[in-house]
């Protein structure tokens, strides 16, 4: 049994973490800027507070907290509000362990594949592939910088750059559960994906085998945004329609955050199942229909 701090921990991803996490007998606390349960503490990022009653004996810290990435248009301000709720968040974090000599035996923290940047190439990226040079890529580069500062303190890190996760509890699919199934502009950008139970097996692995380093968590499988979108269809049992929704139009509603739906490249997985983690759903058809 481990204390485990979740933050992030009310959000998508972190629920689900958690209800695992408890099962297996782990003590969960969550970091929460409103705390409602007896398992919550409050933490406020701009005021630099977190209740240090959370922290005493930690074993490991699980970094989810961060502002949506496609939650508002990119203006100048949203961008800032993007990068400060996870590079700040960690900072703090970082500042509070060292303060208070608290011994982790690890830190884990998300990231997404939009370190590679958002471009559509014939590249499959691996863990040591560049960082792209756009928003996204600065975003995660920041995102995990803030993360490997904790290895000055001998704590091992652990970063897992996560693709779409796919979730019956909202996030991406609830958005694309349209009347017609459309693929986006062209539909031949990649769409990387990993079921919402593979993504938090993945950060229990991380802990149970004490696995250090960079991790691609996406599934195995490669689709296109036209291939997703017909499987997503078939699923649904509604009508596909293969010709995708206009760029331009996508642009207009999203300004340029629009690039996010319009590119996408292929992303290795071979790193993570060779360290072990044997995917429960390979398949985009073996995801969706569990979903």
């Amino acid at each position: 049994m481990a204390k485990i701090i979740i933050t992030g921990g009310t959000g998508l991803v972190g629920k689900r973490l958690s209800k695992l996490l408890i099962d297996k007998n782990n003590d969960v606390v969550i970091l929460s800027r409103n705390p409602k349960n007896t398992n919550e503490f409050k933490w406020d990022i701009s005021a630099q507070y977190v209740d240090e009653k959370a922290l005493v004996n930690a074993d490991y810290i699980i970094h989810l907290a961060g502002a949506g990435i496609a939650d508002k248009r990119w203006t100048k301000e949203r961008k800032q509000i993007i990068i400060d709720s996870r590079v700040k968040s960690a900072n703090l974090l970082f500042d509070k362990i060292k303060e208070l000599k608290i011994d982790l035996k690890g830190f884990i923290s998300a990231s997404g594949i939009g370190y590679y940047g958002a471009i559509t190439s014939d590249l499959v990226f691996e863990e040591t592939d560049n960082v792209g040079a756009d928003f996204l890529g600065e975003v995660c580069q920041k995102w995990e910088h803030a993360a490997h500062q904790f290895s000055t303190e001998n704590i091992p890190v652990t970063i897992l750059r996560t693709g779409i996760v796919l979730s019956d509890k909202g996030g991406a699919l609830e958005k694309m559960k349209t009347p017609i199934i459309a693929p986006l502009g062209s539909g031949k950008q990649f769409l990387p994906w990993i079921h919402i139970d593979d993504l938090c097996n993945i950060f229990l692995k991380t802990i149970e085998d004490n696995l250090e380093g960079i991790f691609n968590a996406v599934a195995p499988e490669h689709h296109t945004s036209k291939t997703f979108s017909k499987a997503f269809a078939k699923s649904l049992k509604r009508p596909f329609l293969a010709i995708g929704v206009p760029g331009f139009l996508l642009k207009l509603m999203f300004g340029e955050m629009a690039i996010i739906l319009l590119t996408g490249s292929r992303i290795s997985a071979k790193k993570i199942e060779k360290n072990g983690y044997s995917f429960r759903f390979k398949t985009l058809k073996k995801a969706l229909n569990n979903l």
